[in-house]
């Protein structure tokens, strides 16, 4: 942040990253103006504090280091909380930006708490000028110049990632709130406190499409808020918004899952931008280990289909599925399941807003999915061992003492005998036995053909 009589700059530079060229020590994305300051001003220092907040059983800050991803019309701007349990992002569309086009690229840009401090302080009338360029981030103010040292990408926020972006896309627009609204709605939720951990589960109930009720019971027109102190995060941006929409999955009418906790989305539109907040299912779970990408990543097909899809992959503000699967000539479940692998290595985000899928590029590999997930392992072991005995609906998994029994019901999915489904009821994914007997299926299946 400089000062200086032509009004505030912010520099927001970069250590290394990827672009349509390939990697780049120094890639520059964009230098302008940002059309609302305050407002953009808010809706970053957002997602830097949502990357510094533990809001389950809080302590020091994890990390400080949001990716920032440039798609040739925006920017986008991405963290996790310390616990991995909320996931923000600040999309800066076209009419909030006043500057060079936009390049294409990702790179991670640390948002200090000096700069934090800056941020808080523009206001009013003044002019913000954004650089997302070389030579490391430099911080300046009336207070003197900080100089941070980047840091690392946690792994764990490249797994949340992955999950997030899965159960984003089951979503849909369960209510559309003013700002004034939302606001108020904010007020009467309790302050998080050490003790709490935000532990919490609250429901409401879109009423005339314009405000929220609270309800005191599940219902299928109920929206779920886990852990809904979480949501305070939100607090200083919505002086400067318009609109505020939720996005949720839909409910159950009655039986399995129908009373079930889930995650949800709160997406506040500001003047040439949106900001997006995502909230895991329970305050204690982070996104990190939901399990949504295990069943297209135990499929040989997908990871085969992935390596073509990816070579396809353009960096686009939107991913067309169609247009994909006309390309590869793969039909569109498949290539949605190889952008779900794709997703294990940071390449693939969902916009709600657009219903869209988008390119992130991250240095990672998909091929190292495997080992950022020990119950794909454990499967594949299983597998290898010859451990999984299929007999009609039902399989036995396992060797000596140890045999659980996987079964099928009439729809195809899958339970278990183990203390894992026992716990979680596939509320996070599949068993690595039900993994195990998938695989031995899917197996079966080509061989029979």
């Amino acid at each position: 942040m400089s000062e200086s009589a032509a009004g505030r700059a912010l520099a927001l530079e970069t250590s290394g990253g990827a672009t349509p060229a390939g990697e780049t020590a120094n890639p520059r994305f964009f230098h302008g103006f940002l059309t609302a300051p305050a407002a953009a001003a808010a809706a970053l220092l957002t997602v830097a504090d949502v990357a510094a907040t533990r809001y389950y059983q809080p302590t020091a800050s994890a990390s400080l280091d949001p990716v920032v991803t440039a798609d040739g019309d925006r920017l986008r701007m991405e963290s996790f909380s310390g616990c991995c349990g909320v996931y923000a992002r600040l999309d800066v569309l076209a009419p909030g930006l006043d500057g060079d086009d936009v390049g294409h690229g990702t790179t991670n840009v640390d948002i200090n708490s000096p700069l934090r401090r800056a941020l808080a302080r523009i206001g009013g009338l003044d002019p913000l000028q954004l650089t997302v360029g070389p030579g490391g981030l430099e911080v300046t103010t009336l207070d003197g110049r900080f100089v941070e040292k980047q840091v690392p990408l946690p792994e764990r926020w490249l797994r949340g990632f992955a999950e997030a972006q899965v159960l984003a896309a089951g979503f849909t627009l369960r209510a559309e709130i003013t700002a004034t609204e939302a606001s108020a709605f904010l007020r009467t939720l309790p302050r998080p406190t050490l003790r709490s951990g935000a532990r919490t589960t609250r429901w409401v109930v879109p009423v005339g499409g314009r405000t929220l009720r609270p309800a005191s019971r599940p219902s299928p027109d109920a929206i779920c808020l886990p852990g809904p102190e979480r949501l305070l995060a939100l607090q200083q941006v919505l002086r400067h918004a318009t609109t505020v929409r939720v996005y949720a999955p839909v409910r159950a009418e009655s039986g399995a899952g129908s009373d079930a906790a889930a995650a949800v989305v709160w997406e506040v539109q500001l003047p040439g931008m949106r900001l997006t907040l995502m909230l895991s299912q329970n305050a204690s779970r982070g996104f990190s280990g939901e399990g949504g990408v295990l069943q297209d990543l135990a499929g040989g097909a997908a990871a085969d289909d992935a390596d073509l899809v990816s070579a396809l992959l353009a960096w686009e503000p939107r991913i067309d599925v169609a247009e994909l699967s006309g390309q590869a000539g793969l039909p569109a479940e498949r290539v949605r399941a190889a952008l779900t692998v794709l997703g294990t290595s940071g390449q693939i985000g969902y916009d709600l807003a657009e219903e869209a899928h988008f390119h992130r590029h991250l240095p990672f590999s998909a091929g190292g999915a495997e080992a950022r997930n020990p119950r794909l392992r454990g499967a594949r072991a299983l597998v290898a061992e010859g451990a999984v005995r299929l007999d009609g609906s039902l399989a036995r998994v396992g060797k000596g003492d140890h045999v659980h029994v996987v079964r099928a019901d009439d729809t195809g999915r899958l339970s278990c005998t183990c203390l894992w489904w026992a716990k979680y009821r596939g509320g996070r994914g599949p068993c690595k036995h039900a993994l195990a007997v998938s695989m031995v299926r899917d197996m079966a299946t080509k061989a029979a053909r």
